[in-house]
């Protein structure tokens, strides 16, 4: 049989993408990562790593073996916490990856909240607008906004979100106030950049009963969601942005909602965890933190 301590080398490198990395987080040297990692190839007779100087990169093999070595080793520490005793008292750290506004705003507060209920409980937060593969890169928990795709995951709707169309009453004084969806196209667009594909985010209207979309020509650009309700109260055209994100400069009169009719049907959110494997402790109490997190869904 082939010894714990090889997988253990191979998940930990796969995790950090280089030896290197992995053996400072293990706290042994690279070469003895490197040599383990070699006889688990060996053994198994598949190449795990395309390598260059610097880097690793897993091949298809070592990405199969990798996401099962993920699960198995979950289920290890989980069996340790219950030996132990600990399973109602969370320790470790928590690897959350949270979308940028949404999560300083709404999840880091919650969050705070229960790490000092749990002082074993160590927090390593993400936070960024890119959906990542959460068991390639060793993530306990994520918080996903929209239609979810990936089946493997367990899913709990925690909240929802409505675009609003909004504007500066300057834009609008100096513009018009578009009446009808097809008056925006002949009015300036600020448009998400999505941070995966690059291409425009289209906008999203309800109209007669069924979704619309359009994807107006953007005469601005932004891959940051503060960033394009900045750059609408400057007066640079038209924005869709989340209700959260503009509230208070909706209520103040510093924007305007424009096509409130037209507002499209509310987006969910979600925690979304890997299946398949136990759920340790300390993505049982995070997930129950964020349930019903603004008590909207």
């Amino acid at each position: 049989m082939n010894s714990l301590h090889q997988y253990l080398a191979f998940a930990g490198t796969a995790r950090r993408g280089s030896f290197a990395a992995a053996a400072r987080e293990l706290g042994v040297a690279p070469s003895t990562l490197a040599k383990a990692v070699a006889r688990l190839e060996a053994a198994l007779a598949v190449r795990l790593f395309h390598r260059t100087t610097r880097h690793v990169q897993l091949t298809p093999d070592g990405e199969r073996l990798f996401q099962r070595c993920e699960r198995v080793l979950a289920e290890i520490d989980e069996l340790h916490a219950d030996a132990a005793g600990t399973r109602a008292a969370p320790q470790g750290t928590l690897k959350i990856d949270l979308p940028v506004t949404y999560g300083k705003r709404f999840v880091l507060p919650r969050l705070a909240a229960l790490q000092q209920r749990h002082p074993g409980l160590a927090l390593d937060v993400r936070l960024s607008d890119r959906f990542g593969d959460i068991v390639r890169d060793a993530v306990d928990l994520a918080v996903r906004i929209g239609k979810l795709n990936d089946s493997s995951l367990v899913a709990q709707r925690i909240d929802s979100q409505e675009l609003v169309l909004c504007a500066s009453p300057a834009y609008l004084k100096a513009q018009g106030t578009p009446r009808r969806i097809d008056d925006l196209a002949a009015h300036a667009a600020i448009v998400f950049r999505l941070p995966t594909s690059g291409r425009n985010r289209a906008w999203q209207f309800r109209q007669r009963g069924r979704g619309v979309e359009i994807t107006p020509k953007p005469a601005l650009r932004i891959d940051e969601t503060e960033g394009l309700a900045e750059a609408a109260l400057l007066g640079a055209g038209l924005v869709q942005l989340p209700d959260y994100v503009v509230q208070r400069e909706l209520e103040s009169g510093a924007l305007v909602e424009v096509l409130p009719s037209c507002r499209p049907e509310p987006m969910p959110i979600h925690v979304v965890y890997p299946a398949g494997r136990l759920v340790p402790a300390r993505v049982r109490v995070a997930t129950e933190a964020l349930r019903s997190l603004r008590e909207r869904c």
